[in-house]
């Protein structure tokens, strides 16, 4: 992998870059976009994309990888993958065959990184977020825990190295951690608080005379924490990527 990036250790014994890309993009910012985007992240050194089901741009982010390998820029084990299984996938016979799909779509044999997207099982079917005539949410009876046992299949079988969750509380962490026959830990429980309008956080940037996304991922490195920076400007993904070379 590039010497220059840092890495932190995974519960399991895998190492992930200690800043990743992410590629959540709005309703209303066409899927070009991101292939544009992912694309820019990887040339400026971006070793690490974060990406999901539910983002829409499996392929984008594909073909932006694939592109990059044919080109020599970088090689697939350069690269550290995630993308997120949706809750309407959540019954243990359709974790692989979601997780299958994903792959397809990223043209990758394996992801680095599978997690478990929101601790709330959603009616099986076509549709992303299934609702009654009422517009409220219609959820399944799965138990997540029989969720996880698929993950660790997916993991036995070669298809992802690492497997963790997203949005998920204590209380659900422990859960799924006292599992009887638990065989593999999450690695992670990613979540996404919005740090860039914290008035403190504001205030230091301003005395330090740099962007609140700088201060808040050197913030987060020091502590350990693996952030996911997002944009679709180049300028400002160089900018995120210096957190790195100046991180201790």
């Amino acid at each position: 992998m590039s010497s220059k990036q840092q890495f932190v250790k995974l519960n399991d014994g895998h190492f992930i870059p200690a800043l990743g890309f992410g590629t959540y993009k709005p309703q209303e910012v066409h899927k070009s976009k991101s292939l544009e985007a992912a694309n820019l992240a990887i040339g400026v050194g971006f070793r690490h994309i974060d990406t999901a089901y539910a983002y829409q741009v499996e392929e984008e982010i594909g073909q932006a990888i694939q592109s990059n390998i044919k080109a020599g820029i970088i090689k697939r084990e350069d690269m550290f993958i995630t993308t997120k299984l949706w809750c309407t996938f959540f019954r243990p016979e359709l974790v692989q065959p979601a997780l299958e799909k994903s792959l397809k779509k990223l043209q990758l044999d394996y992801v680095d990184l599978y997690i478990m997207h929101y601790p709330v099982p959603m009616k099986p079917g076509d549709i992303d977020y299934p609702v009654d005539e009422k517009g409220k949410l219609l959820l399944d009876t799965v138990d997540f825990c029989a969720t996880w046992e698929a993950l660790e299949k997916c993991k036995d079988a070669g298809l992802v190295k690492s497997i963790g969750v997203s949005n998920f509380n204590h209380k659900q962490l422990e859960r799924i951690l006292n599992k009887p026959g638990l065989k593999y830990k999450p690695v992670c429980n990613q979540n996404s608080p919005v740090l860039l309008h914290d008035p403190v956080l504001c205030d230091v940037a301003k005395k330090n005379n740099r962007s609140p996304a700088l201060i808040a991922l050197r913030y987060l490195l020091q502590r350990g924490v693996v952030p996911l920076a997002q944009s679709f400007k180049e300028n400002e993904m160089k900018e995120n990527l210096q957190v790195i070379s100046s991180a201790p």
